[in-house]
Formats: structure tokens, C-alpha cells, sequence
């Protein structure tokens, strides 16, 4: 059984980021457990002219098209969607990723609220000890910012903002995007050759 992975988009700017870690897990092989805010539907129309639909039922369809070739399983549920395998401790992912986090979504997560799915299933990742990387897309942090992500990482989550590096020498914006995509990827144990390694003249 290929490891499970829940990935959720929220709706901060960096669209581009979700949708690459999405492309390299399945690539990878992994089992996605995906589910989006209805403003990374926003997001993700201004960042990249991409309509991801309303139903869970129709973006399964839509992502099944677009990475038919790829070798992972990827399900789709709502962010209501309350009997969704995410949505309890009996049954958690291995892993979960919100990229990008909104500021309003990891203060939540921070608080232990559970006010829809990806809110929820955070807070059962976390309780259950499983690994929770939030990539956080705001600048500059306030101190309400900064203390929510003190509290998280207390808690055992990763706080992973997408900063580039550029000692690659990246020649396109898609670089930049691998560059933090890697990252987080290390983070998960999920073999990638997006980029040399430090030190390395191979991925």
C-alpha cells in the first residue's frame, strides 16, 4: 500500500506550489487525499487560469485527465465532506501538506478549531503524531503570525514558508517553484530529482 498523503490548498497566494507537490506525489506514487478552500478556487484562476470545480466528484474527473499518465491514486473530498478517511484518527493520512496556508487557516490549525475538512484533518494529524508541513505565503509576518507558528511548531508541525533560494541559478519562475516544492518534498521522505542537492552535482 503506497503511503497517503492529504494535501490541501487554501487560498493564499502561491497556487503554483500546491499544484507542483500534487504533480510529484502522484508521479512519485503516492496516494493523494486532496481537498481545496473555496478561495484557492479564486487563487488558482488568477494565478494560473485554472478552474478547479466546485464538487469533489468533478475535480477528481478533472485531475484523473490531466495526470492520467501518472502512476499515484488521487481522491478528492469536500471540504464538508465529514466521513472523508481524513476526518478521523482511525483512519489518518501518513502526512499532510496545506500548501499554500492562508494566515487565517494556520491560526486555526493553531487554536484547534475544526471548522471544515482541512482544518479538521490537520488537527487529527497532529494528535495523532504524524508529520503536518504548512506553507505559510505572507509577508511581512505580524506577531500574531509569528506566534501562531511558534504554538504549531511547539506542537510538532513544520513551518515551511516558500522562500527560493537561488544558488541554483534558476532560469525560470518554474525553478523557483521546484526549489520549494523540493523542500517540502525532503520534509515528506519522497524521493524527487527536481534539483541538485548541495554539495551534489546530480539530483
Amino acid at each position: 500500500m503506497p503511503k497517503t498523503i492529504c494535501l490541501a490548498f487554501t487560498g493564499a497566494s502561491g497556487m503554483p506550489y500546491g499544484i507542483r507537490l500534487l504533480e510529484c506525489l502522484l508521479t512519485a506514487g503516492y496516494r493523494v487525499q486532496l481537498v481545496y478552500s473555496q478561495v484557492a478556487q479564486v487563487v488558482a484562476q488568477q494565478e494560473m487560469t485554472m478552474e478547479l470545480p466546485a464538487r469533489a466528484s468533478e475535480a477528481l474527473a478533472y485531475f484523473n485527465a490531466r495526470y492520467a499518465q501518472l502512476p499515484g491514486k488521487l481522491e478528492v473530498y469536500g471540504r464538508e465532506e465529514w466521513f472523508a478517511p481524513v476526518a478521523s484518527g482511525s483512519n489518518p493520512p501518513d502526512a499532510m501538506v496545506v500548501c499554500p496556508c492562508t494566515m487565517g487557516t494556520l491560526a486555526s490549525i493553531a487554536q484547534g478549531l475544526a471548522s471544515n475538512l482541512i482544518e479538521r484533518a490537520a488537527d487529527v494529524v497532529l494528535k495523532e503524531g504524524r508529520k503536518l508541513v504548512l506553507v505559510p505565503r505572507e509577508t511581512p509576518f505580524s506577531i500574531i503570525h509569528l506566534e501562531n507558528m511558534l504554538r504549531l511548531a511547539r506542537a510538532g508541525a513544520v513551518i515551511l514558508p516558500p522562500n527560493p533560494g537561488f544558488y541554483h541559478h534558476p532560469d525560470r519562475v518554474e525553478d523557483l517553484v521546484d526549489f520549494v516544492v523540493a523542500r517540502i518534498l525532503d520534509q515528506l521522505a519522497v524521493a524527487h530529482e527536481l534539483m541538485p542537492r548541495w554539495g551534489n552535482t546530480e539530483p
